[in-house]
């Protein structure tokens, strides 16, 4: 009886520790561990996307903007003179590929046009939509809008450095310059010497040829005129020969006439003789193998050289000073 109280005592004693080690484990797996929320970790180090902001630096306008597809803010950086809200607005697309809708407002709630300049922006408080955010944007604190006065003055000054700077340049450039032209124009020359022998050559032919067809046709004239005499005076009389000078003298203006005709030129003696002085160059480089197209070309491009290398050594191009006759002819 003894044995068997004890054995119960027993069985007590081990069901009251199992079933104190069963319930503190229950408890501590109920529990939870003290750690920090991952919303409350994530709030934490996130910075505030619900302001939008604009800045001067350096001159420079700076935009804070919040991005919606990146949760972040981006800075975009204008020219408050040369950009535009334009360029703002095509900024942002750009950066974030979310951005459906982007458009600048005044308080009133007038949309501004993408045309104008960041300085006429920055001059009062505006509104910035993106998407369906608004913000609230207020102008920068100490901005001075650019005038037409600090435009005028920004020009003088690139004025004057350009000038400084071709002063102190200008002549090497112009120097250089020279050079270049000097070596296209001797390849040129290179290239007319053995043309211009042969033009030379053609030229002398063409005047001979000229002189003796002037000639010829002064000394045929003479001969008309002798063998008029003759008939007027010493074979027939004037009656007879007066209506055959009048024919001569039509048919010679009929010739002329003719010239004209064919020629598109005035019947010259002057333009006859050039002309005649051209056909026979042409007739005569056709035989001696002489291209008077491409001749002409180098020749053109001969005196463009030239003339452009007059224009350098000009005093105004090189910013010289003239010397004054006066004082030079009193010394």
């Amino acid at each position: 009886m003894a044995s068997a109280r004890l054995l119960c005592v027993v069985r007590q004693d081990f069901y009251q520790q199992v079933h104190g080690v069963l319930r503190r484990n229950l408890l501590r797996k109920q529990q939870i561990k003290p750690l920090i929320c991952p919303c409350s970790f994530y709030s934490s180090l996130t910075k505030d996307f619900s302001e939008a902001r604009v800045e001067v630096r350096d001159g420079l306008s700076v935009f804070t903007v919040p991005l919606p597809s990146r949760r972040e803010n981006c800075e975009f950086t204008l020219k408050p003179v040369s950009q535009t809200v334009g360029d703002l607005l095509n900024y942002m697309t750009k950066e974030d590929g979310g951005i459906d809708r982007a458009a600048v407002y005044t308080d009133d709630g007038v949309r501004i046009s993408r045309s104008t300049t960041i300085d006429v922006l920055l001059r009062h408080n505006f509104k910035l939509v993106v998407n369906s955010t608004e913000y609230d944007i207020k102008a920068p604190e100490g901005f001075q809008a650019t005038t037409s006065e600090d435009l005028k003055e920004l020009s003088d000054a690139k004025n004057l450095i350009a000038h400084l700077y071709s002063s102190m340049n200008v002549e090497q450039h112009q120097i250089e310059q020279e050079k270049e032209l000097l070596k296209k124009l001797e390849h040129l020359k290179m290239e007319l010497a053995p043309m211009e022998e042969k033009m030379n050559k053609l030229n002398a032919v063409a005047q001979r040829r000229t002189s003796f067809l002037s000639w010829a046709g002064l000394a045929a004239m003479g001969v008309q005129f002798g063998f008029l005499a003759r008939l007027t005076w010493w074979d027939y009389s004037w009656d007879i020969m007066e209506p055959v000078t009048y024919f001569v003298t039509y048919g010679t203006t009929m010739a002329m006439f003719a010239y004209f005709v064919l020629t598109k030129q005035e019947y010259n003696f002057v333009e006859v003789k050039d002309r005649q002085h051209l056909l026979s160059i042409h007739g005569n480089a056709k035989k001696e193998g002489v291209d008077i197209s491409k001749y002409n070309e180098l020749k053109e491009a001969s005196a463009k050289l030239e003339y452009d290398i007059r224009r350098l050594r000009d005093p105004l191009q090189l910013h010289v000073p003239m010397l004054n006759p006066s004082k030079d002819s009193s010394q």
